[in-house]
């Protein structure tokens, strides 16, 4: 998605409404760095007040986060996402761990019985990333692909109020497996996910949602 110059008053809503644009979109994923400010002015063809005014807005709304003499980067996929990663930012391990057992137990079920060919063939390229970023040792790419394979598998089980749930509380959950990651891939902590694509593939509700639970891993243990 190209940035365009905006064309209406006020300029600092239009700009908003742009890097917002990005956000949702996925131009810029959860994580990512976004370009700087005098990179966007120049794209924008705005003054850098505007740009700074609408990136803060976006910060005070928890869609970004800036962090000094390290650049902007993106914190959330939409407001409420920043609410809710504001709001359990401190949540018990424990807790986060049953959410997540809950939500992804039964998304996996639901995937079992209503995935199409299409959901198939997205679910097997999140695997091969969630593989690829284990193998090349970056635990931040590996939590990124562990998250868009959970998703990925939320997605197929084609509940819409249920996939903007999980994709909202996405920080949430990724905060909790970076804990459990550590800043270094070890392999004793590795936790395959080739079963729950197979129960899936194979139309077994009842064994995907086990084997999704069985994935939270050491997230079951509050004091791992």
């Amino acid at each position: 998605m190209a940035l365009s110059s905006p064309r209406r008053t006020p300029l600092s809503d239009q700009v908003i409404a742009q890097l917002r644009a990005q956000i949702t979109s996925g131009e810029w994923p959860v994580g990512s760095r976004i370009p700087t400010e005098a990179a966007l002015v120049e794209q924008l063809g705005v003054a850098r007040n505007t740009v700074r005014e609408a990136v803060r807005a976006l910060a005070h709304n928890g869609l970004l986060d800036i962090r000094q003499g390290s650049g902007t980067y993106v914190l959330a996929t939409s407001e409420l996402a920043g609410v809710m990663h504001r709001r359990f930012a401190d949540a018990e391990r424990a807790q986060v761990a049953e959410l997540r057992a809950t939500l992804e137990t039964s998304a996996a079920g639901m995937a079992a019985t209503r995935r199409t060919e299409r959901d198939l063939v997205l679910i097997d390229a999140a695997l091969a990333r969630r593989e690829d970023a284990w193998r090349a040792g970056d635990a931040e790419d590996f939590v990124q692909a562990d998250a868009a394979f959970h998703q990925a598998v939320v997605a197929a089980a084609h509940n819409d109020v249920l996939a903007a749930l999980y994709a909202d509380l996405g920080e949430v959950t990724r905060a909790h497996l970076r804990h459990d990651v550590g800043p270094e891939l070890i392999a004793e902590r590795y936790l395959g996910h080739d079963k729950i694509v197979d129960a899936i593939r194979a139309r077994d509700p009842q064994r995907a949602s086990h084997e999704a639970g069985r994935a939270i891993g050491p997230c079951n243990d509050p004091e791992a």
